[in-house]
């Protein structure tokens, strides 16, 4: 395969669409209620902090997550309105909101990054309380960790699958694997039609499903260095080791991904591939058609913007 020779691109289902992000923009492509297709563009605005920090191993990891729930939520928040709004009736609601756009986009983006921490405080507290209460039977510091990584486990399938049974998510988790298979259509270095894309995998080894459940792994592993008593300290130390979990697993992830056509340790991303098969669902051919037009959108601005950078430097 020759994937990594070209750009990386990520991408995220939202309601009724996907998106997809390259190095200077990302682009949804939504389906709405009278069957047209309707595009949502935001550029990637350039911060040397951000840039630089990006090249930071462990740290780079942190800040692409953030940026990613902050980005992310702009796109979901997009998508829900396009998809609660009859085209019929849009202009009229257009027009009130138009004032207040910027405030509210603002306001999502933090919202975002706040519901992401949050969740993740939850579901790295409450194993641990739960992990607690079986201390009478699993006392030693070993098994209090392998208990609490279990109960993370069950934590996060549990809550996976119960969201899947809505009609809303089960479509999302649709849209969510004609993106996988617009990507691995796409590195594979074939044309974009709906037969080749349908033909793909809905598994992909760089999705965000996957960083979930290395979140775990790792967690188990770095919650070695720690003691887990008395129970305020185990607390503390899981709050504070937050970010070092998040960068490592980041990290790991990526590093998947690099050896993931290497034989002897493509197995190494298994358990994120494994986890995708509930976070992932087969597409219909209208929900590829959607990923294939926000892929291609994405693509043809990406190339206009490429195009005048050229011709700045010629200049």
């Amino acid at each position: 395969m020759t994937q990594n020779k070209k750009p990386v691109y990520g991408g995220q289902a939202v309601v009724e669409g996907v998106m997809f992000g390259g190095k200077h923009h990302s682009v949804t492509a939504v389906r709405r209620k009278d069957d047209s297709i309707e595009y949502y563009h935001l550029p990637r605005k350039s911060n040397p902090t951000l840039t630089l920090l990006k090249k930071i191993p462990f740290l780079r990891g942190i800040v692409a997550i953030i940026e990613s729930s902050a980005n992310g939520s702009k796109h979901l928040n997009f998508s829900s309105e396009k998809y609660e709004l009859d085209p019929n009736e849009e202009n009229h609601v257009v027009e009130e909101k138009k004032d207040s756009k910027l405030a509210m986009i603002l306001g999502i983006a933090v919202i975002g990054v706040l519901s992401f921490l949050f969740g993740k405080v939850i579901f790295t507290l409450i194993p641990v309380f739960l992990a607690e209460f079986t201390r009478p039977i699993f006392s030693s510091d070993f098994a209090q960790i392998l208990i609490e990584g279990f109960f993370k486990l069950v934590l996060l399938l549990g809550y996976i699958y119960f969201l899947s049974l809505t009609p809303l998510i089960k479509r999302l988790f649709q849209y969510h694997g004609a993106e996988h298979k617009v990507i691995n259509a796409f590195e594979n270095n074939l044309e974009l039609t709906v037969k080749n894309v349908q033909d793909q995998s809905r598994l992909h080894y760089r999705c965000g499903s996957s960083f979930m459940i290395f979140t775990v792994i790792i967690g188990i592993f770095v919650y070695t260095l720690v003691p887990t008593e008395p129970i305020y300290v185990r607390v503390l130390n899981r709050l504070a080791l937050i970010p070092v979990v998040l960068g490592v697993s980041f990290e790991v992830l990526q590093l998947t991904n690099k050896v993931r056509d290497i034989p002897v340790l493509r197995f190494l991303g298994y358990p994120g591939l494994w986890l995708q098969l509930l976070t992932t669902k087969e597409p219909d051919d209208k929900q590829v058609e959607v990923a294939i037009s926000s892929f291609n959108e994405l693509l043809r601005i990406e190339n206009e913007t490429l195009i005048e950078e050229r011709a700045e430097e010629i200049v």
